[in-house]
C-alpha cells in the first residue's frame, strides 16, 4: 500500500511543483533497464515496435498478483478487471490478490522462477523496486509511455517514484518501471461523535494535537489505536511526527536515500522521544506490537479509540463502519497557518515482469487500469485516484475529507516519501527499531543510530 473551486488544478499537478526539491536531488537520467529475455528487449526497443491493440493480441492469460484486498481496494479492482475482459474477451485475467505482507514475502522467488506472473503490484521502495530493477526482475516501461501517453497523463511527480536507472543506483530518475493507480496520504482519522462529546475541536497545531491527547487520555477513552504486528504499520505513526520536527527537504533526503539527511540530528531524535512519550503515557492501546494491523482498523471502526494516525487506503473499510461519524485531517504543522507536512505519495505501481510472454497485453492492462474512466471506478469505490482527483472528490462521508486532507498538503504543505523507501534494507531496519522503540527495548537515541548506521552505510557506497 494511497489527493478542489476556481480555477481548481489537479493537485498531482502542484504536487510536481511542491516536490520540485527532491526532482533535483537526483542525478541525471540514466540508460533504460531490464535484463535480457525477449520481453525486456520488447519493452525497450522504439515506440513503433509496441503492439497497444489489445484486441489483436490473441487468446491469451495475463496473471496478474496484487495487493488490493482491503473492502473497496479489491472493489475497484475486480470491477475493472472484469470491464478488461468484457472489451478484450480474448485476454483473461488470472488474479492472484494477497496481503502486502504476503506479496513482499512471496514475490522476490516468484520472480526469479520460470512461472513469474506477467503483471505484479511492487512497493517503489530500493529494497522491492529497485532490487527487481537491479536483478533485471522487471521491464522498463518507457516505451509503453511513449506509446500511452503516460507522461503526458501523469505528473512527472508521480512518474519519478517507480523510476530507477538501469543499474538501480539511482531512484527517482532514469527509466519508468510501474505506474499506480491511486494517491495516498497519511493522515489522522477520527471519531466525530468522541470528539464533539469530549468537547474538542480538530486541532490546527501540533501542540492542540498533542495536548488533544492528553485530554482524552484523562477522560478515559484511548486516543490513538495503533496495529503494529507487521511491523511496518507504525512507519506510518512515526511519518506524520517527524514531519512535525524535521525539515521537508531533509526527510526526503532520509526517505530517497540521497545524501544530506542525519537520522541522529536532534529533530529526528524528538520526533522518536515524542513517540516513545505516547507511549509511555498510554496514548495508544495496549496491544501495539501484538495487533495485526487490519483489525485494529476494524476495532477502531466500531468505535475503539478517538484518533488513527493511517493511510487514506483505509476510507472505504472505515467509511461504511462509522458513517458520518468518520473524519479525517492532515496532521497540523508546528505552528498555526504552517505548512503541513506527512507521508504520502502513490500506491503500489503496477510493472510487467521480465518472464512475461505477453508484455504488450501486459502494459494495456496495466494502461486500462490508469485511464480516466478508471479513475472514475476507484473514486466510485471510495478510493483516491491518482489523477483527477479535483473533478472526482466525494461529497460526504470520510473520503470527502481525505481529498480535503490531500489537497491541502499537496498545494500548500509537503508530502513526503515513505520511509522506508531509503536502503534495500531500511524497512527491516525501521520496522524492527520502532517495535523496539515501542517497547522501550530502544532509547530515542538507540532508535535514531541504528537507523543512521543502515542509512549512512548505503550513502557511504
Amino acid at each position: 500500500m494511497a489527493i478542489r473551486t476556481t480555477p481548481r488544478i489537479s493537485p498531482l499537478r502542484l504536487l510536481a511543483a511542491t516536490t520540485a526539491l527532491t526532482a533535483l536531488a537526483f542525478t541525471a537520467a540514466c540508460a533504460p533497464g531490464g535484463g535480457t529475455s525477449t520481453s525486456t528487449t520488447s519493452a525497450t526497443t522504439s515506440q513503433a515496435a509496441v503492439v497497444t491493440d489489445a484486441a489483436a493480441m490473441g487468446d491469451l492469460t495475463l496473471t496478474v498478483w496484487d495487493q488490493e484486498v482491503r473492502g473497496g481496494q479489491n472493489e475497484q479492482i475486480e470491477a475493472l478487471n472484469a470491464a478488461f475482459h468484457e472489451k478484450y474477451p480474448n485476454i483473461t485475467i488470472n488474479r492472484k490478490a494477497q496481503s502486502f505482507d504476503d506479496l513482499v514475502k512471496t514475490l522476490r522467488l516468484a520472480l526469479s522462477g520460470s512461472d513469474a506472473p506477467d503483471v505484479v503490484q511492487s512497493n517503489n521502495a530500493r529494497s522491492q523496486m529497485g532490487a527487481f530493477v537491479g536483478a533485471g526482475q522487471i521491464i522498463s516501461l518507457d516505451a509503453y509511455a511513449g506509446a500511452y501517453g503516460w507522461k503526458d497523463r501523469f505528473p512527472a511527480s508521480v512518474l519519478n517514484l517507480s523510476s530507477y536507472s538501469a543499474d538501480a543506483k539511482t531512484f527517482g530518475s532514469g527509466s519508468i518501471f510501474g505506474v499506480p493507480q491511486m494517491g495516498e496520504i497519511v493522515g489522522v482519522y477520527y471519531n466525530k461523535k468522541k470528539l464533539a462529546d469530549l468537547g474538542l475541536e480538530v486541532p490546527t497545531t501540533w501542540a492542540q494535537f498533542t495536548e488533544a491527547l492528553a485530554t482524552i487520555k484523562g477522560k478515559g477513552e484511548t486516543p490513538l489505536m495503533l496495529g503494529n504486528l507487521e511491523k511496518w504499520p507504525a512507519i506510518h505513526v512515526f511519518g506524520p511526527i517527524q514531519g512535525a520536527h524535521t525539515a521537508a527537504d531533509q526527510v526526503q533526503n532520509l526517505a530517497l536515500g540521497n545524501p544530506g539527511g542525519d537520522w541522529t540530528d536532534a529533530t529526528n531524535t524528538a520526533a522518536a522521544a515524542e513517540l516513545a512519550d505516547w507511549v509511555a503515557k498510554g496514548y495508544f492501546n495496549k496491544d501495539i506490537n501484538g495487533s495485526k494491523y487490519d483489525d485494529v482498523i476494524a476495532r477502531f471502526g466500531k468505535g475503539e479509540g478517538v484518533f488513527l494516525l493511517a493511510g487514506s487506503w483505509n476510507t472505504a473499510t472505515l467509511d461504511p463502519m462509522l458513517g458520518d461519524d468518520l473524519g479525517f485531517f492532515a496532521p497540523p504543522p508546528a505552528t498555526a497557518g504552517g505548512a503541513p507536512a506527512t507521508t504520502g505519495g502513490t500506491s503500489l505501481p503496477f510493472t510487467v515482469t521480465a518472464a512475461s510472454k505477453h508484455p504488450d497485453a501486459a502494459a494495456a492492462y496495466i494502461n486500462f487500469l490508469t485511464t480516466d474512466d478508471a479513475m472514475k471506478v476507484i473514486a466510485e469505490k471510495g478510493n483516491l485516484p491518482v489523477l483527477n482527483s479535483a473533478a472526482l472528490a466525494p461529497t460526504s462521508g470520510g473520503g470527502k475529507d481525505v481529498y480535503a486532507a490531500y489537497e491541502l498538503v499537496t498545494t500548500s504543505g509537503h508530502l513526503l516519501p515513505y520511509l522506508d523507501y531509503a536502503t534495500p534494507t531500511f524497512s527491516d531496519t525501521l520496522g524492527a527499531s520502532l517495535q523496539d522503540l515501542i517497547a522501550a527495548k530502544k532509547t530515542p537515541a538507540e532508535f535514531a543510530t541504528a537507523l543512521q548506521a543502515d542509512y549512512g552505510a548505503f550513502i557511504a557506497k
